[in-house]
């Protein structure tokens, strides 16, 4: 029904409070915490690799995770007006709207009912999509993003127009994913450990791996075929580079949005050791995640 469309909005420490103090047990039971390899693999991955995740930070990840494992309940408040808040904050709506319905599919879900998109993700999709949109941070960049993935030309029928619209939910879904499955690598560790923090850094690295996307997507006027390819190339970039990533994420934050952190990437140096992550060619990666790596 609409009742929850009167709900007040809710900010991300209030619903993650809630999930900190709810009954998890059967979401606890699905989690693997993390993701290694076998044989020499696992060996030079122990010598070489990323360092272990601390102790006392193993508590925050399994919650995490097992966020991941929780789905939408229509029977919990707290998960409908975090589905409500996200309607209001990217349309700017100051009205909720029914819990089914063709609205959903024009924020970017697959169909009705926002639910079944959430496979692999759970509610930590849910939450990661409301952290974007109420940090007034990234806020300005989750509308940006969300503008694009509406984008529309009106021209006429002669011209070949390339529409760069994209399901901005299922795109978000499909990056929670990714950085869920750095997590479980412990691709994370080191930064987690320094800032003691782990559900911090998975959402800075979620808001960062979007705005990389949204920026190869607009400049390099990506479409809809370009979608898996660039997925790939964005897993490599969490695993392997997640320290540039979130450094891309504080120099945008630290100007003016609109003069600095949107505009077109530079071209990449000769030495490669620039700000931007160039997407330069097809990564074969052998997919590791819970679900497919390409948008769904």
């Amino acid at each position: 029904g609409t009742s929850a469309g009167a709900a007040p909005p809710i900010s991300f420490n209030e619903a993650l409070q809630y999930f900190q103090t709810a009954d998890l047990s059967e979401c606890r039971k699905k989690v693997r915490a993390t993701a290694r390899g076998r044989g020499l693999a696992a060996l030079v991955r122990f010598l070489f690799g990323p360092p272990r995740l601390q102790p006392q930070l193993r508590g925050e990840r399994e919650l995490a995770l097992a966020m991941a494992q929780c789905g939408l309940d229509d029977n919990e408040r707290v998960h409908m007006r975090i589905l409500q808040t996200i309607y209001k904050k990217l349309t700017r709506s100051r009205l909720g709207c029914p819990r089914y319905g063709a609205h959903w599919e024009e924020l970017g879900f697959q169909g009705a009912d926002p639910g079944t998109d959430l496979r692999g993700t759970g509610m930590l999709g849910l939450m990661q999509m409301l952290y974007f949109v109420m940090d007034s941070r990234t806020l300005p960049l989750a509308q940006e993003i969300f503008k694009l993935s509406q984008h529309e030309t009106q021209a006429p029928a002669i011209t070949l127009i390339l529409l760069q619209n994209f399901p901005f939910c299922i795109m978000s879904v499909n990056i929670t994913r990714i950085v869920i499955q750095a997590l479980r690598e412990e691709c994370l560790s080191r930064e987690c450990n320094r800032r003691q923090q782990v559900i911090a850094v998975l959402n800075d690295l979620y808001a960062a791996a979007f705005l990389q996307l949204y920026r190869v997507w607009k400049w390099q006027h990506k479409t809809l075929a370009d979608s898996g390819f660039l997925l790939k190339e964005l897993e490599l970039s969490t695993r392997k580079k997640p320290k540039q990533l979130l450094k891309s994420l504080e120099a945008y934050v630290n100007r003016s949005p609109a003069a600095d952190g949107l505009r077109r990437p530079s071209p990449p140096s000769a030495s490669g050791g620039g700000e931007e992550i160039n997407f330069t060619g097809v990564c074969d990666l052998r997919i590791e995640l819970e679900g497919e790596a390409r948008l769904i």
